[in-house]
């Protein structure tokens, strides 16, 4: 049986439709990894608090921090008063590895603050306000493009790649059936 130009034009179209709906659910269910001070990292010589007053942080986005242990660890407090204050005596959790991410899986504030008291005092710590998941697809501003070397993931790019491979192979089987 031979298969019609409009039979081939339609599955080239669902091909092509299927492939788009991969690359916008990719990019709606996106996260974003903030190399907290760029390309300085978490160190007494960045504006922790420039580089964070344009950001979004959203539940699902990680914050990366790369700090020396030598100029002082990381603590998160639980409160903007021990924040404010660079009060460590009851932190959450102390970051003590060099390199270290953190998933922002709820929405509400977060206060990171440097364990060297006096980097904490000249403004070496970072609160960040967790907002909500978008429900839609999430435009990203310039500012929140951020290029690092950082342990390698999977991006959205090879996921959308695969649906497409597995689509023109379904293609290819439902032509060759005919």
């Amino acid at each position: 049986m031979k298969i019609g130009g409009g039979i081939i034009v339609a599955v080239v179209a669902a091909v092509a439709l299927a492939a788009a709906m991969s690359m916008s659910i990719d990019v709606a269910a996106a996260e974003v990894n903030h190399v907290v001070g760029g390309d300085h990292g978490w160190d007494p010589t960045s504006d922790i608090l420039y580089w964070s007053s344009d950001r979004i942080f959203r539940v699902g986005d990680q914050i990366w921090f790369t700090y020396s242990a030598a100029q002082g660890l990381i603590a998160e407090l639980k409160s903007r008063e021990e924040y404010e204050s660079c009060n460590m005596s009851n932190p959450i959790m102390m970051y003590t590895e060099g390199l270290h991410t953190v998933p922002l899986e709820k929405e509400g504030m977060r206060y990171f603050v440097s364990t060297d008291s006096q980097n904490c005092k000249n403004g070496l710590k970072l609160h960040v306000e967790v907002q909500p998941k978008d429900s839609g697809s999430r435009a990203l501003p310039v500012a929140q493009t951020v290029v690092a070397d950082g342990p390698a993931a999977p991006s959205g790019s090879a996921r959308c790649g695969y649906n497409v491979i597995l689509s023109l192979l379904l293609c290819v089987i439902v032509v060759l059936a005919y």
